[in-house]
């Protein structure tokens, strides 16, 4: 039973630093480098950054039912996230990209010819998603 959850305790800060390292990695991307946002990027944020908090609190505090918030969070990221990797990866996907002044098809980086902003996103969120539904079925069996 301890194990278990000190396990879940681990399991928490490993989400909340995959959080953390998506929020920098954000910031460092627009702030630093000075890539401006499309409209679906603000989206991912809007989902990612609460993340971050919630579970930080969790951790400071144990609080492994955070998981619950940051596996709703993560999920509508997630979503969001694959649907832009797909605007700019599937090409009749890409013309219906109606994102506005910054087009979500566009793509500031293309590393390895898949690795782009939005692929980074839904890496970040299926991470944290997978592991608060781990921590969730743990704590239903207590």
């Amino acid at each position: 039973m301890k194990n278990r959850i000190k396990q879940n305790e681990n399991l928490l800060f490993a989400a909340w630093g995959v959080s953390l390292i998506a929020t920098i990695g954000s910031l460092y991307f627009s702030e630093i480098l000075g890539y401006i946002p499309c409209e679906l990027c603000w989206y991912q944020r809007i989902f990612m950054y609460p993340i971050v908090i919630i579970l930080g609190i969790g951790v400071v505090k144990k609080d492994t039912k955070q998981a619950l918030y940051s596996a709703v969070f993560s999920g509508f990221g997630l979503i969001i996230a694959f649907y832009h990797y797909l605007l700019q990866k599937v090409p009749a996907m890409t013309e219906l990209d109606s994102c506005g002044l910054i087009p979500c098809a566009g793509q500031y980086i293309n590393w390895l010819g898949f690795i782009t902003i939005p692929f980074l996103a839904l890496v970040g969120f299926t991470i944290i998603f997978v592991i608060s539904v781990v921590i969730l079925k743990t704590n239903q069996g207590r």
